[in-house]
């Protein structure tokens, strides 16, 4: 005969727990990365707007710059959409998981 303790929870929670997850020292909330994270893409996105401004109304004459500036925004605009279809390719797996 198997005997079930209903306490076994309380053996992975440290003690003095009172049942709220703790985070460890220097953990950061998902949803502030991502925040952050996309506040940097906008970020990018807005300089190489201002580069391209810039070169059409003759503030800069570097084309070079303005080049690398663009790449810059239109790659790390890719890894969001990349990062973003992970994630919520992720969050359909974990719906038809079956419990």
């Amino acid at each position: 005969m198997v005997n079930l303790n209903p306490n076994v929870g309380s053996v992975f929670q440290k003690p003095g727990a009172t049942g709220q997850s703790q985070k460890p020292a220097g953990s950061k909330d998902f949803g502030k990365v991502v925040e952050n994270q996309l506040s940097e893409v906008n970020s990018l996105q807005d300089d190489s707007a201002a580069a391209v401004k810039d070169l059409l109304v003759g503030k800069s004459q570097d084309v070079n710059s303005v080049v690398a500036a663009v790449a810059k925004s239109d790659m790390s605009f890719k890894l969001m959409v990349g990062v973003r279809n992970k994630i919520i390719e992720a969050y359909k797996e974990t719906m038809r998981m079956q419990i």
